[in-house]
């Protein structure tokens, strides 16, 4: 895949040298990032956010991604105030943000709807999550954290905890770990536990995870701690929601019982499954996480736009 000019829809579309060379030029976009270097290499380019479900770190990270490239940012805005509440159809939507923008970033509460945008977009579209789908940058940000924090994938353990079978972006995440041969525990109640479809694919990698409903049976032989929320606004029936609402909590208590060097990670937002206690632990890298969304989403943009990195200031 040429990234120019190209639709980021799932992270089976990446090969693993693609995403370690969006990893490597992460790495370079992380002073600009932080506002110690300047740049404009996309400058007069337009980024449209069309997020039809709630987001804050993932729409914000673009937004700022494209501002500190110098290119601009138009927002959908509320979908009240569109023609979406007309009956207009994401096709005719995305095929008129294709004349107003370069890229299109999308967020939809509907599995394949970025497949479908970028069928009508002559746009690159990036998925920004799809439903119970994927979230492919979520997935790039996550492995830059891990070889930030790691150095490496070869010979880790990691276990991905939380609601694996409506979770996104542990469908994306788990594939992706699979490509670089890092051993996984899928942890969850058994209603909750990764879908069929992600395990094959893991499986066809070379990788056969276990799966466990007990975090504190393998704490202590992993090297990653992914967590994630259980997520309400994606049960169909409140009563199955209640059911496993609070089945896991990280805390103090159970990391002693985790390597010294173990991360824990979680895509945010959390509810209670982090204690905020083990914030202040060596073992806390989920706000550094959300930081390197900024970074690689930044790495993104310039490659599927043809941007340049100038000299800088």
């Amino acid at each position: 895949m040429s990234f120019k000019g190209a639709d980021i829809v799932s992270i089976r579309d990446f090969s693993k040298d693609q995403i370690l060379e969006i990893l490597d030029l992460a790495e370079k976009m992380i002073p600009y990032a932080k506002g110690e270097k300047f740049t404009k290499a996309l400058e007069g380019r337009l980024l449209a956010n069309l997020f039809f479900e709630p987001s804050t770190r993932t729409r914000l990270s673009f937004e700022s991604a494209m501002l500190r490239l110098g290119g601009k940012v138009l927002e959908i805005g509320h979908i009240s105030t569109t023609s979406i509440v007309k009956g207009e159809t994401l096709a005719d939507t995305v095929r008129m943000f294709e004349y107003y923008a370069d890229v299109i970033v999308l967020r939809h509460p509907h599995e394949g709807a970025s497949r479908l945008a970028a069928h009508f977009s002559s746009r690159p579209v990036i998925n920004a999550g799809d439903g119970a789908g994927q979230h492919p940058t979520q997935t790039l940000l996550d492995l830059f954290t891990i070889r930030r924090e790691k150095g490496d994938f070869k010979g880790l353990r990691a276990a991905i905890i939380g609601d694996l079978k409506y979770g996104r972006t542990v469908h994306s995440l788990a594939e992706a770990l699979a490509m670089f041969g890092v051993e996984l525990t899928f942890v969850a109640p058994e209603q909750l536990q990764m879908p069929k479809e992600t395990i094959n694919e893991v499986r066809s990698r070379g990788i056969e995870p276990e799966i466990s409903c007990d975090l504190e049976n393998v704490i202590s032989d992993i090297d990653v701690l992914y967590v994630t929320r259980i997520q309400k606004e994606r049960f169909p029936d409140p009563e199955e929601y209640i059911r496993v609402a609070g089945s896991y909590r990280v805390d103090k208590a159970l990391l002693r019982e985790a390597k010294k060097d173990l991360i824990v990670m979680h895509p945010l937002p959390r509810v209670d499954e982090i204690a905020p206690e083990v914030d202040y632990t060596p073992h806390s890298k989920y706000f550094q996480q959300a930081f390197n969304g900024l970074p690689v989403r930044m790495a993104l943009l310039l490659l599927l736009l043809g941007g340049e990195i100038d000299e800088g200031i």
